[in-house]
């Protein structure tokens, strides 16, 4: 197994020696305030069977779940996706998916159980989408995706409590680092298919009340573990951020090692969000080439109609400050009810307008609004039921006429649903948003199945409606038997006066 803890203060946070010590065996923290990003990386052998065997049968795999509170995410960990989980999956067979996927995450994270708060999956072909490709050369995106709402991971951690610690020494001291995922912001989990191993990442946006304080050393004595206790300041450019600080590998070093920003170098951002910006519509980053999009991952009760949001009229586009919609997938059918969907929803990628740099007001409150739909979804006792909406990530996406190759970052998040729909030379710089809870709940009015006073209960509606439905078609029968016996009779009119002729 090997592990790599990166902690990250924040400018001007105080920091004592003793608070980090590194010795033979183990790191000691103590009341440390930083942000944390713990990366646990597993061989095949360190899994359970199920579990190996879908691994083995994918190309790609990569989970991405946040959490549905605020959190502030801090560079290099800025990127977000929507509240929930989502599965982005490429079979090692392109045509055969695996069978057995669905069932495994249903049993890592737990299966839906009527309140939609769980993995509601039969099986690839039928439950995951297909994501857009705005560029067949330049798209990196794997061939499925899914999405769920999923607001805790206990299913997740009882699962690695019982399988993948079971396997390892130090039992105890892997349940307790599996339980702190209960308080992570986001959780990762790649699959590598050329290492045929398996990462699991937590990030933390804050340290808990009175700041990290543990042990950190090897459950096994193959372990490896690397620490790092870094700080984290803008570079050159907007593109750069430099990082500075003590690093160490336990079991290796006998004392962390300080690295300072002009040693370490840059940490250039490809492929990832990377800075922070205001909530509002800002004017884009300087020197580069940007434009402001929205990503919205929508459950199966919601929608939006392409053809409206498609539209090129003007006066639409500017009445809600959009600019187009760039890519779309999943269920979009305009009149389905939501039970007679079998995928999970849609993803939506929409350039949105911006105020022009003369205008631009940082005090103003400028606002895109995207249409939505709700689809027709189940009766229920009280005649309402819950239908979740995540929040959208809003991004701006900006290319640079830099020559070369783009440089690597460490901490780069990949395969967010979104970064594949862009060329390669893409940067993106992050908004975050305002609200303290990430998931809307809406209260939708349904058919009510509970008897009571009144006409218009389930019953009489239902009775109400195989009657008009009877009564109509008898009522085409009757039309089409009369359409057919007029038509009989003008035609026999028509033949006499023939053969009344042909006498005389």
């Amino acid at each position: 197994m090997k592990r790599r803890t990166t902690l990250i203060q924040p400018l001007g946070a105080p920091f004592e020696p003793d608070q980090a010590v590194l010795s033979s065996s183990n790191l000691a923290i103590r009341g440390l305030d930083a942000a944390r990003h713990d990366r646990i990386t597993l061989g095949l052998d360190d899994l359970p069977e199920e579990l190996r065997n879908v691994l083995e049968s994918s190309h790609e795999l990569h989970l991405r779940w946040a959490a549905e509170e605020h959190f502030d995410a801090i560079a290099p960990f800025s990127s977000r996706v929507s509240p929930g989980l989502h599965v982005h999956y490429t079979s090692l067979v392109s045509d055969r998916p695996s069978d057995t996927l669905c069932s495994v995450l249903r049993a890592v994270f737990g299966a839906d159980e009527g309140d939609r708060n769980g993995v509601d999956c039969t099986s690839p072909e039928k439950s995951f989408t297909t994501p857009p490709l705005r560029s067949t050369r330049f798209a990196t995106s794997t061939s499925l995706q899914y999405y769920t709402r999923l607001p805790s991971l206990q299913t997740l951690v009882g699962f690695i409590r019982r399988t993948i610690c079971h396997q390892r020494q130090g039992g105890a001291k892997c349940h307790d680092h599996a339980d702190t995922l209960l308080t992570a912001d986001s959780v990762d989990i790649d699959y590598d298919s050329t290492s045929h191993t398996l990462a699991i990442s937590g990030f933390w946006s804050s340290a808990p009340t009175g700041g990290w304080s543990e042990d950190i050393g090897k459950l096994a004595a193959d372990d490896k573990i690397e620490i790092g206790l870094l700080g984290v300041e803008p570079g050159a450019s907007p593109d750069e951020l430099k990082a500075g600080g003590l690093l160490g590998s336990i079991g290796e070093d006998k004392k962390l090692t300080s690295h300072s920003p002009s040693q370490q170098g840059f940490i250039r951002r490809c492929q990832s969000p990377s800075r922070t910006l205001l909530y509002n519509h800002p004017p884009a980053p300087k020197d580069f080439t940007c434009a402001l999009h929205t990503y919205l991952t929508l459950p199966s009760s919601v929608f939006i109609d392409q053809y409206q949001v498609g539209t090129d009229d003007p006066l639409f586009l500017q009445e809600h400050n959009l600019v187009a919609v760039r890519a779309f997938s999943g269920e979009t059918d305009l009149e389905a009810p939501d039970w007679a969907i079998d995928r999970w929803g849609s993803t939506w990628l929409l350039e949105l307008a911006t105020p022009s740099a003369d205008s631009a007001d940082p005090a103003s409150n400028w606002t895109s609004t995207i249409p939505m739909h709700l689809r027709y979804l189940n009766p229920s006792e009280s005649g309402y039921r819950s239908a979740a909406v995540p929040w959208p990530v809003v991004f701006w996406a900006c290319s640079t006429e830099e020559e070369g190759e783009m440089g690597k970052n460490p901490f780069d998040r990949t395969n967010l649903g979104y970064d594949g729909l862009f060329g390669p030379r893409t940067i993106f710089y992050q908004l975050h948003p305002a609200s303290q809870h990430l998931v809307e709940e809406l209260d939708v009015p349904v058919l009510k199945l509970k008897d009571g006073e009144g006409l218009f209960q389930a019953r009489n509606i239902e009775l109400g409606t195989s009657v008009v439905i009877i009564l109509g078609f008898l009522w085409i029968i009757w039309r089409l038997a009369r359409v057919v016996w007029a038509t009989g009779l003008g035609a026999n009119e028509v033949k006499r006066p023939e053969t009344h002729e042909k006498k005389e």
